[in-house]
């Protein structure tokens, strides 16, 4: 992976990681959904700042991503990107203070040997 392709990969896994925690960050503030109120949710989504603004960060992220796929073989940079399930277990602990057991944390660590593995050259 050349210099400029390795930025292009970052900058979409930023985008997308930055687009998860808007949307969680969202979330939190839309409030649990149910049956009697899942239209004023759905509404809801436009007005909410955090919202919209995780989903232009996906949008970003897919444009990269898009950009990515004309020059690094999809073998390669679809797993690659599963560091984004990295960062989102790390950012869900240190930022929304959520519990990672141990079975997860040993998850992370298979996720992170394999993009290596799958990023190594012969």
């Amino acid at each position: 992976m050349s210099v400029q392709e390795f930025l292009l990969f970052l900058g979409s896994i930023i985008a997308g990681v930055s687009g998860q925690f808007f949307l969680k960050s969202g979330a939190l503030k839309l409030g649990q959904v149910t049956a009697s109120n899942a239209i004023s949710h759905v509404l809801g989504i436009a007005t909410i700042p955090e919202l919209v603004i995780g989903l232009c960060c996906y949008g970003i992220g897919a444009i990269l991503y898009i950009l990515l796929l004309t020059r690094v073989p999809l073998s390669i940079l679809a797993p690659a990107v599963a560091l984004q399930y990295v960062f989102s277990v790390m950012m869900g602990k240190f930022l929304f203070n959520e519990s990672i057991p141990v079975i997860r944390l040993f998850g992370v660590a298979f996720i992170i040997c394999g993009v290596v593995m799958l990023m190594a050259k012969k």
